[in-house]
């Protein structure tokens, strides 16, 4: 089979299984053309309104922590089921299915998916999945909205923080988004997404203890409802920062997304970056399957229960030969 790539992308066909699948047509392609302008940067800009609030939820999430042990094990039981649930929004659906068109899902699923990433409240998947197409198609430049080559922290969260680069807007504006657009579920949640943010990642986690065995509303807000939502951001920011920054480049050393186990296991399997970033379109976002890959478990359990279907693989010669030609001479990941 013949490898045509950019810097981080095969593009041609992938067998999976007995079925042949596309790859990726998505602008989730590095841009080798794109040039950082000359000259002095723009100031940053600080948006205090976002300061302020991050730093209240985070404030609440340290005394959620307080709050564990007056918990009942119900309770501690649905957080870790809101924070599992929440990830798949993010994960399998803003970030798989919606960023990269990695497989395909019927009606039922691309909604259990959007109610999700509601929960999770990290921009609706309309907003996401542009931003991750723009960090793909010019990682770690001006235009890449959380830019690891600025720094830990303003990958982690010093990115929301500010005012995005102007770049990062332009270059958003060009993107090809019409499968988005196309998407009803993906445009209902975007038109009702506020009132979706607070019945499902705030109202349901509070409530639901509260009033099916008798948890206090107290511990309900601050456990399954802040502390969850704030381990579930950080988890997902340390996508952008850890895996940029810590870990082997076992298919390609010329970029900076990193191998990091610790990652995927907080991410539900989002932590092989090196491999993401060279094979984009992969729905396992690893070559090892669903070792400490939640998402890709779930993927392949959604397959077979025909909610989903048209997984893109890469084959495991396309792998190998492009480990050897850019690796950095490591096998296994993390």
């Amino acid at each position: 089979m013949t490898e045509t790539e950019t810097r981080n992308h095969h593009d041609g066909k992938q067998q999976n299984g007995g079925a042949t699948a596309e790859a990726s047509t998505v602008e989730d392609v590095f841009d080798d053309a794109y040039k950082e302008k000359e000259g002095p940067k723009p100031p940053r800009m600080l948006v205090w309104r976002n300061i302020i609030l991050m730093s209240l939820l985070h404030i609440g999430a340290l005394y959620g922590l307080v709050l564990i042990p007056n918990a009942s094990t119900s309770t501690l039981a649905f957080t870790a089921v809101c924070y599992m649930f929440s990830a798949l929004g993010v994960t399998a659906g803003a970030h798989r299915l919606w960023s990269h068109r990695s497989y395909k899902a019927t009606l039922p699923l691309r909604v259990f998916l959007a109610l999700g990433n509601s929960m999770a409240f990290q921009n609706d998947i309309y907003e996401w999945a542009r931003d991750h197409r723009v960090h793909h198609k010019y990682s770690e430049t001006d235009a890449d909205p959380h830019n690891a080559t600025r720094g830990f922290f303003f990958a982690h969260v010093g990115w929301l923080l500010v005012r995005k680069h102007p770049d990062v807007i332009e270059k958003g504006k060009k993107l090809e988004l019409s499968d988005l657009k196309a998407d009803k579920v993906v445009m209902f949640q975007r038109r009702h997404y506020k009132l979706s943010v607070v019945i499902l990642c705030f109202l349901v986690p509070t409530l639901v203890p509260w009033y099916f065995w008798g948890e206090s509303l107290l511990v309900a807000y601050f456990i399954p409802g802040l502390l969850r939502y704030t381990v579930m951001l950080n988890a997902t920011w340390l996508v952008n920062s850890a895996a940029h920054i810590w870990g082997n480049r076992p298919y390609d050393k010329t970029i900076n997304p990193r191998e990091n186990s610790l990652v995927a296991l907080s991410a539900i399997g989002e932590g092989f970056h090196n491999y993401h970033h060279t094979f984009p379109f992969d729905y396992a976002s690893s070559e090892f399957g669903i070792k400490l890959n939640v998402t890709t478990a779930f993927i392949d359990l959604m397959c077979a229960l025909g909610l989903a279907k048209d997984r893109k693989r890469v084959l495991k010669e396309t792998i190998a030969a492009r480990r050897l030609r850019t690796g950095d001479g490591g096998y296994k990941s993390g």
